[in-house]
């Protein structure tokens, strides 16, 4: 987990607001483990061993998303979650996409 994106709050995005370049996004990205950008998102799949667990982090991630304003993309299945994040106000990804990932990630330690 990077303690730095994960102890930042998220801003809004102004109408506007540039999305992030590729250069920003390589940066970024290198900075929450197993996350990858592909089809527009930042995505990370989630493994769990049961449909318990599953969602309690499915809960845990909507607390997340409630608190900072931006809401991810959930695909759910019994033992599993894909988390993708986007900013649709920006057509692309900013950086509020990355502090979510990587309190997502702080979700699963301890």
């Amino acid at each position: 987990m990077n303690a730095s994106l994960a102890n930042k709050k998220c801003k809004a995005c102004a109408s506007g607001t540039p999305s992030l370049s590729d250069k920003q996004i390589a940066y970024l990205v290198r900075q929450v483990s197993g996350w990858e950008v592909r089809a527009g998102a930042l995505r990370k799949k989630f493994e769990f061993k049961d449909y318990y667990h599953t969602m309690a982090f499915v809960n845990a991630v909507a607390w997340v998303a409630h608190r900072e304003d931006h809401h991810p993309d959930l695909t759910v299945g019994y033992n599993k979650c894909e988390v993708a994040y986007s900013t649709h106000s920006v057509g692309g990804l900013s950086e509020n996409d990355f502090i979510c990932a990587a309190k997502v990630d702080a979700l699963m330690e301890g």
